[in-house]
């Protein structure tokens, strides 16, 4: 999972402000578009303590049900508790860690952060010889929020095999 703009937080002291989920709102009034500024601060708070290593503060503003899809293309993964548990694993084994050129956008109830991502593994990987091999792809991560603005989904676009790929799958 990789997970991660500057934004307006729609937060005051780290509680909602007058424009908080628990308030109903009609499409496209300004109480959406708090949601939305609200929603891009947690996603992008998210996305900069992956950048940092600092697990307990990714996992803050996250649903304990949440699901983590990553590209789709294997299982998901189901449970504050065991996407903890992975991301914990792929902080441990990446170093130098970077998003750069990081931009939020959002619709609805949906943030998605693009952004050039680049790190260097330590050891060799989930069984791949990735020791010492440095990656550098570009991403975007789509988080999705339930109404009290945490995260409930999240969903990468670049594939796990692409990720690795530098560090040559399979070998």
């Amino acid at each position: 999972m990789i997970l991660l703009t500057a934004c307006n937080t729609g937060t005051k002291n780290g509680a909602p402000d007058s424009d908080s989920a628990a308030n109903v709102s009609t499409p496209g009034t300004s109480s959406d578009e708090g949601k939305e500024e609200r929603n891009k601060q947690v996603a992008m708070d998210a996305t900069k303590a992956v950048i940092n290593n600092n697990p307990d503060e990714a996992f803050k503003n996250m649903a304990s049900d949440a699901i983590d899809y990553n590209d789709g293309s294997g299982p998901a993964t189901k449970g504050l508790d065991s996407i903890r548990a992975g991301m914990k694993m792929w902080m441990s084994n990446v170093q130098d860690y970077k998003g750069d050129n990081l931009e939020a956008l959002a619709d609805g109830n949906k943030v998605m952060i693009y952004g050039d991502w680049s790190g260097k593994f330590k050891g060799d990987f989930m069984g791949m010889k990735t020791a010492g091999k440095s990656f550098k792809v570009k991403d975007v991560d789509i988080f999705t929020f339930n109404d009290e603005g945490k995260i409930k989904e999240h969903r990468s676009v670049q594939s796990m095999s692409t990720l690795f790929a530098p560090a040559g799958p399979g070998k």
